[in-house]
């Protein structure tokens, strides 16, 4: 099968879904009042609430979100071959993704940009709330060790890589002071100049790779998870305006731009989908997911089509920088469908790779001699890219290939193809690395939200000493993970975590919508809650039964258990608010017989 046509089904069903569905929700569901003074504007603190230009935000929303799920998630699912990915990820990040991202979004915005198990409490009840913000802190440290991962997988022994993503710190750094004190409000301006210093970035690091500096960015993995944990303390402690910020909304305009690259690469080289529609592996026995097509694909694919871990953004850092609720619908809506249209282009690009080179990569050199299968172009794109590309599972590798492959087709572009390459994963890294950053600090908000119930300064996020302990206890919680596991033992729990939470997230937008007088449409949240709740739960057993206590891992299976009895009881909590609710609305539909002369 031909990419292109993959492309052009993508994109109209994505633009026709926000029009019609996005619309209907944002109009006769939320009705978003333009009017309402927001969290960010109402409590400006000028550290995390900032009021923010609309695009800003967008550009932070969608790069905090877009993480490495959407480029590893379908890379890492294609072993299933290209079609499962395909139609979840298209049907499944509008029917569930888009419409948790932002109904959960508006929901934060309402409660005065509170987190998920703060409004769990105030929508559901105590023990929910309880439930919710233990099952958000579990994810947050499972979904950070996972990311970290694949960023060290991807960068260990490349000085060019690693040199590359590096310096877009400092640079992130030098224009946030340059927003805030040399040219307030030059977003134009300072994102022409950010932009140009990162693609300055890559040249340099190509000089970097063959010169007297390269041992100085050459790291081990264990070395490359300890900086990414220290970084991920800085970017929980600093200033939102300092690094967060202008790392990620320059980020989007190198994913943005990326992906709109990739695109009219495809359109232009017209790659073939080499890997077949479904592969041997949908009923397990894979060599990179073990289990069958059901549930493993919904869980592997994960932010590229929907995300728990959606939540923790748009109840984090997005509602504390809103200034309109209008900008809800393209913030929360439209960046989930942006994300699935780029999980669609990384599944096209990993599938473009001939099967073997794909497997041959995304296993190790041992699992990869006992399919039986042989490279097509792997030794040729490993001169090219000046790397050994084999064995580096993780899914970031594969894509960096397959898209470095389609580029260095055009016309021209061959010579580039190592150029491309490392262009490819420092692209990949800043989509990791802005999910680590943004995570760790909403990780610092809930330790802050929970430990200030004991010791009340900590609620204070003014507090310095608060700020930097709950920094310090995220970032080491994940840190430790990271260099504990791998990617074949922390991804498919970092899956179903993932989607139990957004199960679980649903749950408290159902609720708020019974609240608010629109149980009539809680069928949007409902539907998708349902199919999740049965999917995941049946991953979270076999991930329990046959990867975790097989090889007696009995932390990874404890905390699968604990996750799944956390959500059970938040649906269990749920429903017993829904029927209290739906009660309460119909009393105060009966009319009263006096005030009406009966």
């Amino acid at each position: 099968m031909n990419a292109i046509y993959l492309v052009i089904i993508a994109a109209l069903w994505l633009i026709f879904a926000y029009r019609i569905y996005g619309s209907f929700i944002a109009a006769k569901v939320l009705t978003f009042d333009k009017e309402r003074i927001t969290p960010a504007v109402a409590h400006n603190d000028g550290r995390d609430y900032v009021p923010t230009n609309k695009w800003v935000i967008f550009g932070h929303h969608f790069a905090a979100i877009a993480g490495a799920g959407p480029l590893v998630g379908p890379v890492l699912a294609a072993q299933f071959g290209y079609l499962p990915g395909a139609l979840w990820i298209l049907i499944g990040a509008v029917i569930g993704g888009a419409v948790h991202d932002m109904v959960i979004l508006f929901a934060s915005v309402r409660h005065d940009g509170l987190s998920v198990g703060q409004i769990a409490k105030k929508e559901i009840g105590n023990v929910s709330g309880f439930c919710a913000s233990i099952a958000v802190l579990f994810l947050l440290v499972l979904t950070m060790a996972g990311m970290a991962v694949v960023v060290a997988n991807a960068l260990f022994n490349s000085p060019w890589g690693t040199f590359t993503v590096a310096v877009t710190i400092p640079i992130a750094i030098f224009i946030g002071i340059y927003l805030r004190w040399l040219r307030p409000g030059q977003i134009r301006e300072a994102s022409v100049i950010g932009v140009i210093l990162i693609l300055a970035g890559v040249f340099a690091g190509a000089w970097v790779q063959h010169s007297v500096l390269a041992p100085y960015f050459t790291f081990s993995l264990t070395q490359l998870s300890i900086m990414l944990t220290i970084y991920g303390f800085f970017a929980a402690a600093l200033p939102v305006w300092l690094l967060l910020a202008p790392r990620d909304y320059l980020s989007t305009y190198m994913k943005i731009g990326t992906i709109l690259a990739l695109t009219l690469g495809i359109i232009f080289v017209r790659p073939d989908i080499h890997m077949p529609a479904l592969t041997q592996y949908i009923n397990g026995g894979g060599p990179i997911i073990g289990g069958p097509v059901w549930p493993y694909v919904f869980i592997t694919v994960a932010c590229g089509a929907f995300s728990g871990f959606h939540a923790l953004i748009s109840t984090g850092t997005t509602p504390k920088m809103l200034t309109n609720e209008k900008d809800i619908l393209p913030i929360g809506f439209g960046a989930m469908l942006v994300e699935s249209f780029v999980a669609l282009m990384a599944l096209i690009a990993a599938t473009s790779l001939d099967p073997g080179d794909y497997f041959a990569i995304n296993t190790t050199v041992a699992a990869f001699a006992k399919l039986g299968m042989e490279v097509n172009e792997l030794p040729a794109l490993a001169q090219m890219v000046g790397e050994n590309i084999a064995g580096r599972p993780g899914g970031a590798v594969s894509l960096a290939v397959g898209m470095a492959h389609i580029f260095s087709n055009i016309p021209g572009m061959k010579s580039l193809m190592s150029f491309w390459y490392h262009f490819c994963i420092m692209f990949e890294a800043l989509f990791i690395l802005t999910i680590i950053d943004a995570g760790t600090r909403v990780g610092r908000y809930l330790l802050q939200e929970m430990g200030g119930v004991i010791y009340k300064p900590l609620k204070n996020t003014q507090w310095l000493p608060g700020i930097l302990i709950t920094s310090a206890l995220i970032s080491a919680a994940w840190g430790y993970l990271v260099l504990q596991g791998s990617i074949s033992t922390i991804w498919p729990l970092f899956g179903v975590s993932n989607q139990l939470l957004g199960t679980l997230t649903l749950a408290v937008g159902t609720t708020m919508l019974f609240r608010m007088g629109k149980a009539r449409y809680t069928w949007i949240t409902i539907c998708p809650m349902i199919f999740m709740a049965i999917t995941t739960f049946g991953a979270g057993y076999e991930n329990i039964a046959n990867i975790y206590l097989p090889v007696k891992n009995y932390l990874l299976a404890t905390i699968t258990g604990i996750m799944m009895v956390l959500v059970v009881v938040v649906i269990i909590d749920s429903i017993r608010r829904w029927i209290e609710l739906s009660r309460t609305s119909a009393e105060n539909s009966v009319p009263n017989p006096v005030s009406s002369g009966k």
